[in-house]
């Protein structure tokens, strides 16, 4: 046998051992397309999903959580029976006392349900009876990536899927033009810099690739490598296709590789949106007051009142899952310098948003979520005085709302003690979230799984209940 001949039998020999092998795994894969069909098992009230994710983590005692008996305790150390022993970031584990800090905003009660709010969120005062304010949220993680890669996958590990990624892998898509799963991000006012966004917060981990999130992007082109490049134009690019799509089908006769479905597939989406995102973003459809309604930077590109219109956009079109990213709420040191303009970013066109899919008839079957990864300590890190003051990672407790999709609207649900330190009514965790959220799209989080390395994997791990207290 000749050098030749050796390698090219060698190279089949190889390419039938790893065919059975794929082939394997291709099963597994078909068995877990049906154990996501089998998790659907009751009618859904959500549709579709936005989640706003705030990136940094918002202070919950100077936007939501009304602590006025804190006022007396300026500059009081925390006492340790509220504490706890509650390890500490390194940012301020070297100080020697912890002086608690009073907000300096002043809160009213709004709409019929007498919601507490922050005089900096005023727009989102306007839909206290549409959204359930959950003050009981608590998470595992105190560090910012780890506690990001959490919230959106369910474990503080990066490799998992994504959220989205289970939703659309459990339920497949709504349209055939535009990505099932969408991840949009914006630099805030407060701290643009501050914590880094990660492609895996949105990845589909060691589900098919097919059920990634596809990033938006705020400059040049809204997708990487969607514009056709020069001298090609959409008839050759067709006829391209179509050669590469023959030689992939040629590829997958031969090796069995579930991904070569993926590439064909994103190939031919790649190829429709063409068509369909240049109307997407066009907003010069859309009347005056709806622009002003999301206020003055919905034409900016990237920006948070743009990003919050485009997906109000992409869910009429059928995308089914939409996660806006906005960084810069990681306050340690300069909270009035700070958080004012970062609330100003999102406020309005958050409220804007809910408004929007209102009107449209829209928020009864959207499920809107806005929060972030942690909440901030009572305590002071770094100089105190009454009117200005930092903050340090607190996982004890937080603040988030939801809207619309089955839940409860008007409603406040869990409470905390009066430090805004810990959860005395109603916890709820990560998991319980997801869980909840996973209903709410008719799908039981605990036979929503996939088989990966021997193990059946699922978004909530071995845990999560349902938060009955938040839903209508």
């Amino acid at each position: 046998m000749t050098g030749l001949a050796r390698r090219a039998f060698l190279k089949r020999s190889t390419g039938a051992v790893g065919a059975m092998a794929l082939a394997s795994l291709l099963s597994e894969s078909r068995a877990a397309t049906g154990e996501a069909a089998a998790a659907v098992t009751h009618k859904a009230k959500a549709k579709r999903v936005i989640y706003m994710f705030q990136s940094g983590a918002p202070s919950q005692q100077d936007l939501f959580d009304y602590k006025p008996a804190m006022q007396e305790y300026f500059d009081k150390d925390l006492p340790p029976e509220v504490r706890n022993g509650q390890r500490l970031t390194t940012m301020s584990s070297g100080q020697s006392r912890f002086p608690i800090a009073p907000t300096k905003y002043q809160f009213q009660q709004h709409g019929e349900s007498g919601a507490w709010l922050s005089e900096l969120l005023p727009h989102i005062a306007e839909i206290a009876d549409d959204a359930c304010f959950v003050k009981s949220m608590h998470t595992e993680a105190i560090n910012h990536d780890p506690a990001m890669t959490f919230f959106q996958t369910g474990s503080q590990i990066a490799g998992r899927p994504s959220m989205g990624s289970w939703v659309s892998y459990g339920l497949g898509s709504m349209n055939e033009n535009l990505p099932t799963y969408v991840a949009l991000s914006s630099r805030g006012s407060g701290r643009p810099s501050c914590q880094p966004l990660y492609d895996r917060l949105w990845g589909s981990g060691f589900l098919p690739t097919v059920y990634s999130g596809v990033k938006f992007r705020g400059q040049g082109d809204p997708v990487l490598y969607l514009s056709n490049p020069a001298g090609v134009d959409r008839a050759l690019r067709r006829q391209l296709l179509d050669d590469i799509n023959r030689i992939n089908e040629e590829n997958k006769q031969v090796y069995q590789d579930p991904e070569i479905d993926t590439r064909i597939a994103q190939y031919e989406l790649a190829y429709r949106m063409q068509a369909s995102v240049p109307e997407l973003i066009d907003f010069s459809d859309e009347p005056k007051h709806i622009l002003e309604m999301y206020g003055p930077d919905v034409h900016r590109r990237g920006s948070y009142a743009y990003n919050a219109l485009l997906s109000r956009r992409m869910l009429e079109r059928g995308v089914r899952f939409v996660q806006t990213f906005h960084m810069g709420w990681d306050q340690h040191a300069n909270m009035s310098g700070q958080l004012p303009g970062q609330c100003r970013d999102a406020d309005q066109p958050s409220a804007a948003l809910v408004k929007d899919l209102k009107q449209r008839g829209m928020l009864d079957d959207t499920l809107v979520v806005w929060g972030g990864e942690f909440g901030r300590t009572i305590y002071c890190q770094g100089k105190l005085s009454r009117e200005n003051y930092g903050r340090d990672h607190h996982p004890r407790c937080f603040t988030i709302w939801l809207a619309g999709g089955g839940i409860q609207p008007g409603t406040t649900y869990g409470a905390t003690d009066d430090f805004s330190y810990n959860i005395v009514e109603n916890p709820v965790h990560v998991h319980d979230l997801h869980a909840t959220i996973l209903h709410l799209m008719g799908v039981d989080h605990e036979r929503l799984t996939y088989r990966y390395q021997g193990r059946n994997f699922r978004l909530t791990d071995v845990h999560g209940e349902l938060v009955h207290g938040i839903m209508s």
